[in-house]
């Protein structure tokens, strides 16, 4: 009996960080409240292993890494287009979230997973500029959040 109280003691301890875990739900929209080419939300602040949920509201959408603004040792993605897309964020820090297609028209997010950082935003080099401009104003929303 103790060792069958001690296994499941173990179980539920090994798998309790999963069961705790969020799903964000993110939308990819041809316009939006913030404009045309976004997302909703198009800033996030999860916990390490918080999942999101890319789901295409439009057509013609994806959600794919910016490979230069993605924290070391986190794996890439690039969905499909018209597709959803489950992504689970286990390493701390900042990633940058683009729509393939429209990135030229500033369809980016950034996601912060864990505390703030207090490093100020670096953008990758050759950048769009309405990506930069959207991604500079989420960074700022994301600093402003408690």
């Amino acid at each position: 009996m103790l060792l069958r109280t001690l296994a499941l003691s173990l179980l539920t301890m090994a798998f309790a960080p999963t069961t705790l875990a969020e799903v964000h739900e993110v939308h990819m929209l041809t316009r939006g409240a913030e404009g045309a080419m976004v997302y909703e939300p198009d800033h996030l602040r999860i916990a390490p292993g918080d999942s999101v949920r890319f789901l295409p509201t439009q057509s013609g959408h994806n959600a794919a890494s910016l490979p230069d603004l993605w924290p070391d040792g986190a794996p890439t993605f690039k969905g499909p287009i018209n597709q959803p897309l489950t992504y689970t964020f286990d390493v701390p820090g900042r990633y940058g979230i683009q729509c393939i297609p429209h990135l030229a028209m500033g369809m980016v997010m950034l996601i912060e997973v864990g505390p703030s950082s207090a490093q100020p935003l670096i953008l990758p080099p050759g950048l769009p500029a309405r990506a930069q401009a959207r991604l500079t104003l989420q960074a700022q929303r994301l600093e402003a959040m408690p």
